[in-house]
């Protein structure tokens, strides 16, 4: 594996950039650096699953990022959340079984389908076993055995069990994220163990990290090339920004407004002028409100009465109480648009 100023640059600027990586085969790789500095994607991209943008890279003699599918076919990733997530309601047999399925789907060869079902079925168990022995994960030890949930497996047997399905493609490449991630110092020291173990046995691994383990062989770190931007300080921009966005006042809130239509004690808006007849009595009582978008409908001036009184739209017309003549239907029309708002009130 070699890689000259590698980098990945994505939607909030780049991930990392500037990466140079020299491993031989069965090395053991740790990517360590702070949180948020690219590891993840330093690892997706080295394994063929992320695209660079700048630089070159060569893993197993095929060149990035012009030939990625040919990397995926004989990499493999194991514990990368958001990625290869277990499902926690299933089982530890039924992973395996699942992993070894489609291996035989998408990496095995049309002529063992030409087998015996007998014959396949023990060549998955051998693979399956070989991996687990691999991954130093013994399902006896287990709670209720293959039948065990992975919910309710520990960490570092969840991860073992990732590594297991990982090693069942038989891969020359195999990629952990977060190894370290929320485990003890026996625990990590264990699963650091295992990873040298898989190393040893010609399979280059690429492990994220937080502290450099003695085992690894190479180390690379993130964050750490000049002009570099990582992705968390981009999102650390991009959230400054927001946050003067959000300081800022609502331009389109009733509230900030003088007259918005969201006064709590129920007035009309001051710039709404749709009334003919126009406007509220100052004897009315806070129940009683007229609309003053409806133009068919207008508030008695006059009205001293209760909320669940009507107002009656032919009986004034302004403020002065003069009278004005109107169609038939639409006083009827008026008054049931005075009824229902008065109603609600």
């Amino acid at each position: 594996m070699r890689a000259e100023g590698f980098g990945v640059k994505g939607p909030r600027g780049w991930a990392f950039r500037g990466v140079d990586v020299a491993a031989g085969p069965g090395s053991l790789v740790a990517l360590a650096g702070p949180s948020g500095s690219g590891r993840t994607c330093l690892l997706l991209a080295l394994t063929g699953r992320m695209k660079a943008r700048e630089g070159q890279a060569e893993v197993g003699g095929v060149r990035l990022p012009r030939k990625m599918a040919a990397v995926r076919r004989f990499s493999a990733l194991a514990h990368v959340p958001g990625v290869s997530d277990l499902d926690p309601a299933f089982t530890v047999a039924e992973h395996l079984r699942e992993a070894a399925l489609l291996r035989r789907r998408f990496a095995g060869s049309p002529l063992a389908l030409l087998r015996s079902r007998s014959t396949r079925t023990a060549e998955n168990r051998r693979r399956v076993d070989a991996a687990l022995e691999a991954a130093g994960l013994d399902p006896l030890t287990l709670p209720k055995g293959e039948r065990t949930a992975v919910r309710d497996l520990e960490r570092l047997e969840a991860l073992r069990l990732t590594v297991a399905m990982a090693l069942l493609g038989e891969p020359r490449l195999l990629a952990v994220d977060d190894t370290d991630l929320k485990l003890g110092d026996a625990e990590a020291a264990a699963a650091w163990s295992m990873l040298r173990s898989v190393a040893d046995g010609g399979v280059t691994v690429l492990a994220v990290c937080n502290e450099v383990p003695a085992e690894a062989d190479v180390v690379v770190r993130t964050g750490d090339a000049p002009g570099g931007g990582t992705a968390a300080g981009s999102a650390g921009a991009d959230g400054a920004r927001g946050a003067d966005r959000a300081g800022e006042p609502d331009r389109g809130g009733g509230a900030d407004r003088p007259g918005g239509a969201g006064d709590a004690d129920g007035a009309a808006p001051a710039g709404d002028g749709g009334d003919t007849g126009g406007k509220a009595g100052p004897g009315g009582t806070a129940g009683s409100t007229a609309d003053a978008g409806d133009t068919g409908s207008a508030a008695d001036t006059g009205d001293t009465g209760s909320a669940g009184g009507a107002a009656d739209a032919g009986d004034t017309g302004s403020a002065g109480g003069a009278r004005r003549d109107v169609n038939h239907e639409d006083d009827e029309e008026g008054a049931a648009d005075a009824f229902a708002e008065t109603g609600r009130a």
